[in-house]
């Protein structure tokens, strides 16, 4: 674009990433990326410390409570805790955690989500770390290599998130009920509740999910009960950044809750 009195000059090609600086922003665009390199790395910590625990994790009848960690659940190992095992159990030492039979699901979805992909892709590679920043790698081969090329499954993953969102769902209306005492409110159950909501939400706006309701439709007209579906996701998909993270702080925040009140350090206090 040429102005009155005035050109610039266009050169086309050169080095990834840029010019050889930097980057000539002023702000301080490494504060995202380092909030988002310590979030993630302290939930990866506090995940696999909660995960080979293999106590503290289920509120049961001792309490007239029936409470159980989203890291635990479904408590499928025959190690499980009394009173939180499903009806299939796999045989396993006493010693063996059930976390480690159910973590890889949900954790695989989370890490081949697309916007946890560039997020993590920018904060811990730096490739790029922030728009207008110059790139830390000289060359660039996309998802097309293994190990990143595995990023292709994140859609199998999914249907595996869609089934632990409707068991967490089922634990969260089971903590309605409060053993020999009936059925009520407790602060536990709030917070099951909205745990299972968010995971609800952060999977019904990913971008899979929208694939899935109106990927591939030529002609809303003559699929009216996918157009439905993709109207209903597509707002949600604008949101999807925020129940990523919310969601993934909560599920950590329930797995404390529960583990806090399982202890005896924590009380779960009855609203109604």
């Amino acid at each position: 674009m040429t102005a009155v009195g005035s050109s610039t000059k266009v050169v086309l090609g050169g080095t990834r990433g840029g010019p050889d600086v930097a980057t000539l922003r002023q702000d301080r665009w490494w504060v995202q990326p380092v909030v988002t390199v310590s979030i993630l790395t302290a939930f990866v910590i506090y995940s696999t410390w909660a995960a080979f625990q293999n106590k503290n994790y289920y509120v049961g009848a001792a309490f007239n409570r029936d409470l159980i960690s989203p890291f635990y659940s479904p408590c499928i190992a025959s190690s499980c805790t009394s009173g939180a095992g499903s009806g299939f159990l796999i045989h396993t030492p006493q010693w063996f955690s059930p976390a480690l039979l159910i973590l890889i699901f949900p954790l695989g979805f989370r890490l081949t989500c697309y916007y946890y992909r560039r997020s993590y892709y920018r904060a811990f590679w730096w490739s790029p770390p922030a728009c207008a920043v110059s790139d830390a790698h000289a060359s660039y081969s996309g998802e097309t290599k293994f190990p990143l090329i595995m990023q292709n499954v994140h859609r199998y993953f999914f249907y595996f998130g869609l089934v632990f969102n409707a068991l967490l769902t089922y634990d969260a209306i089971r903590a309605f009920h409060q053993p020999g005492l009936g059925w009520g409110v407790t602060v536990g159950t709030v917070v099951l509740v909205v745990n299972a909501t968010l995971l609800w939400l952060y999977s019904l706006s990913c971008h899979a999910c929208r694939h899935l309701c109106g990927g591939q439709v030529r002609s809303f007209a003559k699929h009216p009960i996918r157009h439905k579906f993709w109207k209903f996701v597509t707002p949600l998909n604008a949101k999807h950044m925020n129940f990523a993270w919310a969601s993934l702080v909560f599920v950590a925040l329930t797995d404390v809750y529960v583990r806090l009140v399982a202890s005896g350090a924590l009380t779960d206090y009855k609203l109604f």
